[in-house]
């Protein structure tokens, strides 16, 4: 194929070139390089191309390939190179006229088609370079999920993961070597899994079940799902801030005064492919933050230590903004005078100084005003009556 790109991207699965389509054989066959992780170079019969292991880490065979621009090339990858692998990685380094792929099964496909799942209603998930914890929010009784996994000891952890938060009873079908000679499938539930000798690569079909307490999909979820030291925006009125707020796929906000990271960590729950940064001068809320985060799935929150809005100073620019604690004058002047047109602002305000800030803001800028008062009920003796917490004044306003 005298027009063919210089790079082909070929998903290679465990059946080694007897899965190969005829495509991606003419590739093989017409390539000088062929460059790949050991274990799918391993899987190749004899050929006349010269075989070079991708380097670990992985971004240091991107220069490497990068000086091979112009010679047929063949980058072996695992099955579909798009579906949680290598090839969107690769791509974002080339012209599009440089290179062109040729998938494989996807690990996802087999897996379904062990276990008789639907695959347009089952959960896939690439943890094999990501933490563990991120599957935390979708663990609900029923859910079914493809779990892409590192190794045998990252299917151990797992089991642990949902043990330690309540679903110890989760079925787990471990897949290993899908689609080749050395496939095996075995399957245990979390709380019992003894499985010492699971060998790479690996995925596992979770069907999840237990008592453990799974995460509303709204906002204003429990506060006791934060850990805290009493800074913390309470479960209303973070509903009624995330409303304010009113995340859109792909956004980004700032966060500014953290304190438990609650309003940053439920608007990263609203949509995967939202972003988040929160900013505390506080060590330790910093430190706690953290710890939310990553024990809620969302470890994908930037967390800046310093004070706003110093530490604002060079953050990617935000879609929206929350003040949750902090307010002043010149905060509110420099977000004004840096912010782009267009970003969502939100503040809070508990004390009457605040109060007042924000009341003198909005008459110079325009918004909405709403002030909350909140009750809940308690016992008084014998008997039950309302404890009202501090009334909150919102100021939310496009800028």
């Amino acid at each position: 194929m005298a027009d063919a790109p210089w790079l082909t991207i070929v998903g290679l699965g465990e059946d080694g070139p007897a899965g190969l389509s005829p495509a991606s054989r003419e590739a093989l066959d017409r390539a000088e390089i062929v460059m790949g992780p050991p274990r799918h170079l391993a899987l190749l019969p004899e050929i006349r191309a010269e075989l070079v292991e991708w380097p670990v880490p992985f971004a240091d065979g991107i220069a490497r390939l990068l000086k091979l621009r112009g010679r047929p090339v063949v980058v072996l990858a695992s099955g579909d190179p798009f579906w949680f692998g290598a090839g969107s990685v690769i791509a974002r380094h080339l012209q599009p006229e440089d290179w062109r792929a040729l998938p494989g099964v996807s690990v996802f496909a087999l897996a379904v088609a062990r276990l008789g799942w639907p695959l347009d209603t089952t959960l896939t998930l690439g943890l094999h370079a990501a933490p563990l914890t991120r599957v935390r929010p979708y663990l609900m009784p029923g859910q079914r999920a493809i779990v892409l996994l590192r190794d045998g000891a990252a299917v151990a952890a797992l089991a642990d993961l949902l043990v330690a938060t309540g679903f110890g009873e989760s079925t787990l079908h471990v897949c290993e070597a899908l689609g080749g000679p050395r496939e095996r499938l075995r399957s245990s539930d979390a709380a019992t899994l003894a499985f010492e000798d699971v060998s790479h690569p690996v995925c596992v079909g979770l069907e999840v079940a237990g008592q453990g307490v799974a995460l509303p999909l709204t906002p204003g979820r429990p506060d006791t799902m934060f850990e805290n030291d009493g800074q913390i925006t309470k479960g209303p009125m973070r509903a009624l801030t995330l409303a304010a707020l009113a995340p859109r796929p792909g956004e980004r906000l700032w966060d500014i005064g953290g304190g438990s990271g609650s309003v940053a960590i439920e608007w990263l729950l609203s949509h995967p492919s939202l972003s988040a940064t929160t900013i505390d001068p506080n060590p330790d809320r910093i430190a706690r933050i953290r710890r939310n985060a990553d024990q809620l799935g969302v470890d994908r929150l930037d967390i800046v230590k310093g004070h706003a809005p110093a530490a604002l100073r060079g953050l990617p620019p935000p879609d929206a903004v929350f003040i949750g604690g902090g307010v002043s004058a010149d905060m509110l002047t420099w977000l004004g005078a840096n912010l782009p047109g267009g970003t969502r602002l939100v503040a809070n305000a508990v004390t009457l100084e605040s109060e007042a800030l924000l009341a003198d803001a909005q008459e110079k800028r325009g918004g909405n005003l709403l002030r909350i008062e909140l009750a809940q009920a308690e016992p008084l003796g014998s008997k039950r009556g309302w404890k009202a917490a501090y009334p909150v004044v919102q100021w939310s306003v496009m800028l």
